[in-house]
């Protein structure tokens, strides 16, 4: 089964920037697409941004030109840089499997908060 560890987040004033983490276990890493995803409170988690196995990469519109998401195979973790950082970027922030993936979300992980001030 596949676990997933986020880390990174934390308290940042608007134009600040963060850089998550996100570990994965098992050896289906290096085949999976994976994606970034966030839930503000009230709100439906959404996607943020998503990286294929090849390293094809596609963002929310929010994010565009400010996230960048990246892959280390052989960390198994997938990254998150996120700059420019707006108070609407506040949310717990998830990874998971690859939005299109057939074989669904995995278990999600406890997230890591990002908390931006105005």
């Amino acid at each position: 089964q596949v676990q997933l560890v986020e880390s990174g987040g934390g308290l940042v004033q608007a134009g600040g920037s963060l850089r998550l983490s996100c570990e994965l276990s098992g050896t289906i890493f290096r085949i999976n697409g994976l994606g970034w995803y966030r839930q503000a409170p009230g709100k439906q988690r959404e996607l943020v941004a998503a990286i294929t196995s090849l390293g094809s990469t596609t963002y929310a519109d929010s994010v565009k030109g400010r996230f960048t998401i990246s892959r280390e195979n052989a960390r198994n973790t997938v990254y998150l840089q996120m700059n420019s950082l707006k108070p609407g970027d506040t949310a717990v922030y998830y990874c998971n499997n690859h939005p299109t993936a057939s074989s669904g979300m995995w278990p999600w992980g406890p997230g890591t908060q990002v908390t931006v001030s105005s």
